[in-house]
């Protein structure tokens, strides 16, 4: 039966929703009859994937957890292998490799994948009395020797496999053969592997793996929700050699399925409330949500969080034996693999009522019956609502029910915006890493492995991929040479050549001991060290813990942080170790969770300003209760979380002179802090914390360089504070302002992390994956610590070569992948052509409202809570004392109000 598509000129189409009866005509009968008695009826995706499918087609499958989106990719393929078998063409050898970023998911699909095998096996026999065995086996880094030398012997039909594992499948001398009849490729999770360097990965070994089976095979993805399709299906699809795109069809089921999204706000004052108190009323609502439902997945956004939730709901809960303690469980990637499939057990089997996870339970492990899932803070974007939300309701007709508890006035705004876009479905685009050279190294020394091979046939393969298709031949030489050793001096760091590379030729080929360094450093996933503190007491060097290298990278010499509970000052910072002294009373300046935080994506940001600029200009021309009403009715939110927001908004437009930073203005506000003699200058940039780590390196730089003092940075997801010593004026901010443009940021930022820890770290991780670092060799691990220092020591080395791979991979993963250094740069053109203003006040008494957070995170640390509130009190006390001063009139007459607040402000 033939189907038609119709491509765009870039190889896209949509796939429509076809009639049932349609469907399941492409099927064999045991294979219709074993769906209709277990399932019923087909779900959206199902109809929309199978006959593209069955038709051959590249297909990108998108929509939510529980819609059946598993079934309508295995069902076509296990019909076509059921007819090769009625045909007694099935052959010992691997037709579909199925790729997931989990290897807990690996085991989960075996699971998935053998009951409806056993289920269709009875069925076709019973039916057309025909007894054929489908084989699935799993090959990953757990699988032990004797299995992988089954699957030489009798290869499985379908293979589940990691994008580390088909790496090394691809060079496993024996094994590389049996993936050369590869029919079919299914890429699970596309959005969590697009948008990381293990997509990169694993879009370079689709490519070698066409390269081994000598023609295209049909490439299916599935995806929970995500955007734009678009990008993610070419991302998939990749290109022909002659670089035209690979067709594909999209399924786009993403909104299948109805969701209900609710925030939920403590009816207590958000200020000046005590930080027990306001627990204690989360907890409350919490834990009356958990007894209206049967079973709750609970997210935080740290996995400290986590185990406070779930240390507090065992307290509560059980002690007054409402629920017994064995049924809350927490879930998160600290944990151990054992504790972690043991809970995820427990949930399949109903036998849990609650689960709190940070971001482990996201992806899409058949986690059974969930019937709420709620937040505890901002999801910080809408694709992550949806994707955590999506976890309920786990069929596709179900209800996806969830519940934001917010836990202050930014996250009340923030989670009210975040709602409504989402149940809007205005999702965030997803960010593909672009050319990551140390991925490319990799793949480099793995094709020389296989064969020798030209230059130019190695760049027709890797421009075939999504992420190195604008690759240069120069580029990719510059790799070359660094694997084939032509930068003189680096032997003396034990860096030796991978590959052999004839000039004249353009030739690469294998090198003796390439492939062992291969097999046992192969992967994108670099290893977390655990870093030493060592405290300075009577001049004496005492161990007093570790610290988690992604913490450690953010810290330098000065900050202060918390670790067993005391507060310690950073004196110097080394490879393997910190070197600290005792800061007793001392506020944090660097928050023990930030390294864990997720940060707001950009366009859930700039939502959150424009949301910020419409509420202002309705407060200027409309009553208070008019708004108050339209913001219940239009965000669904309860009656005093609207009072909470009007109020919010209201006190900033009265404090600043009717200036709301927003998606169209940033506000930079100088607040002197007398009490410690520094000048903090706060701006208000609604953009993200990606963007804003970009923007505050910049400027501070260029701070430090006009006042040739040292600037400390505190940055949030709504703007960011430059501390400095004694005192700065509007003019100096307003030169600094003008001195990063659009055109010079990346020089700067550049400039900016250098020198500090962060660049340090992510140097080492990207030698690890090009193999300058090795982390295993001839079969001994390579500690850590001696690799850090082994990295520090190839950076001076290999700085004085222009545009080295490595160090230009380093600057790219920092300002590209962990920042945004894409849309900072916008923002600065924005700022440039006027569509963003900039405005610096000066806030001599005070900071304004929407700086009390921004303030708190550079003052204070999460894990001292009541601190943190104290001061944001303390703050909000200075504000009111500021505003009683000033005119009481409301807004209407604003005018007269400004002229008294610029007297109290000269005053």
């Amino acid at each position: 039966m033939s189907l038609k598509v119709v491509f765009s000129d870039d190889g896209l189409a949509y796939a429509h929703e076809f009639d049932s009866e349609y469907v399941v005509s492409f099927l064999l009968k045991p294979i219709v009859n074993w769906f209709k008695n277990r399932y019923g009826s087909l779900t959206p995706p199902q109809k929309m994937a199978i006959p593209y499918i069955k038709a051959g087609y590249n297909v990108l499958i998108s929509s939510p957890t529980g819609t059946g989106k598993t079934l309508a990719v295995f069902m076509p393929i296990i019909d076509d292998l059921y007819r090769l078998a009625l045909n007694n063409e099935l052959k010992d050898q691997i037709y579909a490799v199925y790729v997931s970023p989990l290897r807990a998911l690996n085991n989960d699909m075996q699971k998935n994948l053998i009951q409806p095998l056993t289920e269709i096996r009875e069925y076709v026999k019973n039916e057309l009395g025909v007894d054929v065995d489908i084989r699935v086996a799993v090959r990953t880094s757990d699988t032990l020797p004797n299995e992988k030398s089954r699957m030489l012997k009798t290869p499985p039909h379908i293979l589940i496999t990691t994008p580390e594992s088909l790496a090394l499948a691809l060079n496993a001398p024996r094994f590389r053969e049996r993936l050369a009849t590869t029919k079919w490729v299914i890429v699970d999770e596309v959005h969590e592997i697009a948008s990381s360097k293990r997509g990169s990965h694993l879009v370079l070994s689709l490519e070698r793996l066409v390269d081994l089976v000598g023609d295209d095979f049909q490439r299916i993805g599935l995806s929970a929700t995500i955007s734009p399709l678009e990008e993610v299906a070419r991302f998939l699809a990749g290109f022909k050699s002659d670089g035209s795109p690979r067709p594909i069809v999209i399924v786009d089921a993403r909104f299948s399925k109805p969701i209900d999204i609710r925030v939920v706000t403590p009816r207590l004052d958000l200020v000046y409330t005590p930080a027990n108190v306001l627990n204690e009323a989360i907890y409350e609502e919490l834990t009356k949500l958990v007894l209206q439902h049967r079973t709750s997945l609970v997210f935080t956004n740290t996995r400290s969080a986590t185990e406070r939730v779930v240390y507090k709901l065992k307290k509560s809960l059980s002690s007054n034996g409402i629920i017994d303690a064995d049924e809350i469980e927490a879930h998160h990637s600290s944990l151990s693999r054992d504790v972690r499939l043991d809970v995820e057990d427990k949930l399949k089997k109903g036998l849990l009522r609650v689960v709190v996870s940070s971001t482990s339970l996201e992806l899409g492990i058949d986690i059974g019956y969930i019937d709420l899932v709620v937040l505890l803070s901002s999801p910080k974007s809408v694709t992550r609502l949806l994707q955590r939300v999506g976890r309920a309701g786990h069929n596709a007709y179900e209800v996806s029910k969830g519940v934001l508890i917010v836990v202050d006035r930014d996250d009340l705004v923030e989670c009210t915006v975040l709602a409504k876009l989402a149940l809007q479905r205005k999702i965030d685009r997803v960010k593909i890493p672009k050319k990551p050279l140390d991925i490319l190294a990799q793949h480099i020394v793995g094709m020389s492995l296989e064969k020798p091979r030209t230059i130019d046939e190695i760049l027709t393969i890797i421009k075939r991929s999504y992420t190195y298709h604008d690759i240069r031949k120069d580029e990719l030489v510059t790799v070359v040479n660094y694997l084939a050793g032509k930068y003189p001096g680096l032997e003396d760091y034990n860096v030796y050549a991978k590959i052999r590379f004839n000039e004249n030729s353009e030739t690469i080929e294998r090198r003796r001991g390439a492939r062992m360094i291969y097999q046992l450093n192969v992967g994108a996933i670099p290893d977390e060290a655990k870093i030493g503190v060592f405290c300075v007491i009577d001049n004496k060097k005492r161990y007093i813990g570790d610290l988690e290298e992604g913490f450690a990278e953010i810290l330098g010499p000065g900050d202060i942080f918390v670790l067993g509970g005391k507060t310690y000052r950073v004196l110097a910072m080394h490879p393997t170790h910190i070197v600290v002294e005792p800061a007793e009373g001392e506020r944090p300046t660097v928050p023990s969770w930030f390294s864990e935080m997720l940060p707001l994506s950009y366009d859930s940001a700039v939502e959150v300003g424009r949301f910020r600029r419409t509420i202002a200009e309705m407060i200027k021309s409309m009553p208070r209760d008019a708004v108050i009403d339209w913001l219940v009715k239009e965000y669904n939110i309860e009656f005093h979380a609207a009072e909470y927001i009007y109020e919010y908004i209201y006190q900033q437009l009265l404090f600043t002179n009717d200036l709301i930073p927003s998606d169209k203005l940033i506000l930079v506000e100088i607040w002197p802090d007398k009490e410690r003699g520094a000048s903090n200058i706060i701006f208000h940039s609604l953009f993200g914390r990606r963007v804003n780590d970009v923007l505050s390196r910049a400027y501070a730089y260029a701070l430090a360089n006009i006042l040739k003092e040292s600037v400390k940075i505190s940055v949030t997801d709504n703007g960011f504070m430059l501390t400095v010593p004694g005192h700065v004026n509007i003019q100096q901010i307003n030169n600094v302002i003008k001195s990063v443009t659009s055109k010079n940021v990346e020089e700067i930022a550049r400039k900016a992390i250098r020198k500090t820890e962060l660049f340090k770290k992510r140097f080492r991780h990207c030698a690890e994956r090009a193999f300058m670092l090795l982390r295993r060799y001839k079969g001994v691990d390579v500690s850590i610590a001696r690799r850090q220092i082994n990295a520090e020591k190839i950076i001076q080395a290999v700085e004085k070569y222009e545009k080295f791979p490595i160090v230009e991979e380093t600057y790219r993963e920092i300002l590209e992948d962990f920042m945004d250094l894409q849309n900072a740069r916008e923002v600065l053109e924005k700022i440039e052509s006027g569509d963003i203003a900039i405005r610096v006040i000066e806030s001599p008494f005070a900071p304004s409202p929407f700086a009390h957070n921004i303030v708190a995170y550079g003052y204070s640390d999460i894990v001292l809570m009541e601190d943190k509130r104290k001061l944001i009190a303390r703050l909000q006390d200075m504000v009111k004392k500021v505003l009683e001063k000033s005119s009481k009139q409301d807004l209407r007459n604003l005018n007269t109000q400004k002229q008294e607040m610029q007297i109290v402000a000269n005053s």
